[in-house]
Order: structure tokens, then C-alpha cells, then sequence
């Protein structure tokens, strides 16, 4: 009996350091072991809309995700199931036509601002993590990000960190980091702090793998 995977989530602030959290936990397993879920993945489909509505939107607010979705796709890949894991064309600030198949693995790391937020996901997950960093460092990468690989201006990002992604933290993504069993500072510079994790999920798979084989035999 294939034992249910382990489900992380990685929640902080835009900018915080999540994926490069993720990034150095993955570079711990093998490409078999672990598998990346990113929440932005899962913005809510808005071809319906005129292009200039759509540029309206609040990226950063918990309505802008379609948690139905991702959490149907979490469990289906709880129940070994492959999914087709949606793609978000930030150009066009809608879905795209084109989808990822995903297959499920032992350990699932769900990343994202407001991976947290949602009591649905966070009954999900067996280790949450809350990545801290400094609201300066935060709009630097946030800056470096958007403009070189988003195609975005830097009056628009400004814009949008003033209006939308400031207030957001401090209401909705802030507060999630009660619900954390880690909190990483400085993301991941923090090396003593991904090592802990690593070392916990390898623990954790340790004994996954002893219970099936005295399941087997």
C-alpha cells in the first residue's frame, strides 16, 4: 500500500525567500522525492474579462487564488493521482491554454504568499513553514523579479507593492505566520534552519519506508 505523501506548505510575504527555501530543501532528495506545487500557479482564470479589468487586479488578495482547484489537485496527488497543474500567463494577467502534467510523489511542498491563509489547506499540510524576511529586502527582490522576468515597469511595481501588496501582507499574509510550526528568518540564507527541515522530512520518510516493508512481509 503506497503510504500518503508528505504535504509542506511554504508560506512569507512576495519576496521573502520561499522558493529559494524550496529550492534548497529539493537540491536535499532526489527529483523522485519531492515535488514543488506553487500557489501562483493557481491565480483564477479571468478570460472572461475585458484586458483592462484584468490589470486591475489584486494579485496579492486571497479571492485572486482558485483554492478549489489547488486543493482538489493536492488531493488527488494525495491518492497518487497525476494532475494537470494549471499555467498563468502574467502578460495577459489570465490563464493559459497550456497546462502541466504532474505526477504525485512522496513529499509535496506547497509554496506560496497565502499557502497559509486557507484553513482547507492548512488541514492539508503535516509541517507549515513561515519564511521571514525584512519588508526591505522584500521589494528589492520583488523589484528585480517583476521588471527582468515579468516584463513589468518600475512605476508599475512601485505602484503595486504601495497599493495592493503592502496592505495585503500586513492583513492577510502576516497574520497567517500564527499557524507556522517553523518560521524561517532571513529565508534561504537561513542554512541551519533548511537543514533542520531537511533533516525532518528525511526522518519522516525513514519511517514511511519501514512501515511498508514490515506492511509487505
Amino acid at each position: 500500500m503506497q503510504k500518503k505523501p508528505v504535504v509542506i506548505g511554504v508560506a512569507g510575504g512576495s519576496g521573502s525567500g520561499k522558493t529559494t527555501v524550496t529550492k534548497s530543501i529539493c537540491q536535499r532528495f532526489s527529483d523522485k522525492t519531492i515535488l514543488v506545487v506553487e500557489q501562483d500557479y493557481y491565480y483564477k482564470d479571468q478570460g472572461h474579462l475585458p484586458f483592462e479589468e484584468r490589470l486591475n487586479t489584486n494579485y496579492d488578495h486571497p479571492l485572486a487564488f482558485d483554492n478549489d482547484l489547488l486543493i482538489k489537485h493536492i488531493r488527488q496527488l494525495m491518492n497518487q493521482q497525476t494532475i494537470e497543474k494549471p499555467v498563468y500567463d502574467y502578460k495577459h494577467h489570465t490563464r493559459s491554454n497550456d497546462v502541466i502534467e504532474v505526477e504525485p510523489k512522496e513529499v509535496i511542498i506547497l509554496e506560496g504568499i497565502l499557502i497559509l491563509e486557507d484553513p482547507r489547506l492548512v488541514d492539508l499540510m503535516d509541517i507549515k513553514v513561515f519564511v521571514d524576511t525584512d519588508a526591505d529586502v522584500r521589494i528589492i527582490r520583488r523589484l528585480l523579479r517583476d521588471i527582468k522576468e515579468r516584463g513589468r515597469t518600475l512605476d508599475s511595481v512601485i505602484d503595486q507593492y504601495v497599493n495592493n501588496v503592502r496592505p495585503m501582507h500586513l492583513q492577510f499574509v502576516e497574520p497567517t505566520k500564527r499557524y507556522a510550526d517553523i518560521i524561517i528568518p532571513e529565508g534561504g540564507q537561513n542554512h541551519v534552519a533548511i537543514d533542520i527541515m531537511a533533516t525532518k522530512i528525511e526522518t519522516i520518510l525513514s519511517k514511511n519506508h519501514e512501515k511498508q516493508l514490515k506492511e509487505k512481509y
